[in-house]
């Protein structure tokens, strides 16, 4: 009887060490979640001060294959014409690992130039961790995906 009574103890504190950990995980995904959305938001109003607030000092991040540091990302955001009119976020995934979460998902954008619009799809895998107290984007890249 004992026996059973631990057994029955250890499946239960185990069980709610699982669910603690399934809604730590959910709380992350939600805030990892607004903060890609804070993103799209802060670039689509040139909103450097905010992108300089959510990305690493040493942030790296790849597009058409070339390497972009933080200083180029902020400076072709503040300087970028044809500015960005939509950029619409689809469903993503959020794995964390430890202090490190992973977004990977795909969005949609339309940009103007000229008075033509141009249409494109991209997928991304993005990078966070938590340090000092908030996620910071360490790495991302985006490619682009077949129309």
């Amino acid at each position: 009887m004992r026996t059973i009574v631990l057994l029955l103890i250890l499946v239960c504190s185990t069980l709610l060490s699982l669910s603690a950990q399934e809604s730590a995980d959910g709380d992350v995904a939600t805030a990892i979640r607004a903060l890609e959305s804070d993103w799209v938001a802060a670039q689509s109003r040139d909103d450097n001060r905010a992108l300089d607030l959510m990305f690493d000092n040493a942030l790296v991040y790849i597009e058409y294959g070339r390497l972009v540091t933080k200083g180029d990302y902020l400076s072709r955001v503040k300087s970028a014409k044809p500015q960005l009119s939509q950029i619409v976020m689809e469903p993503m995934t959020v794995r964390t690992f430890g202090s490190t979460a992973i977004a990977v998902g795909t969005y949609r954008d339309k940009s103007v130039s000229d008075g033509k619009a141009h249409f494109g799809r991209w997928r991304f895998v993005d990078t966070w961790v938590y340090k000092n107290g908030r996620w910071m984007l360490v790495a991302a890249a985006a490619a682009p995906l077949s129309k």
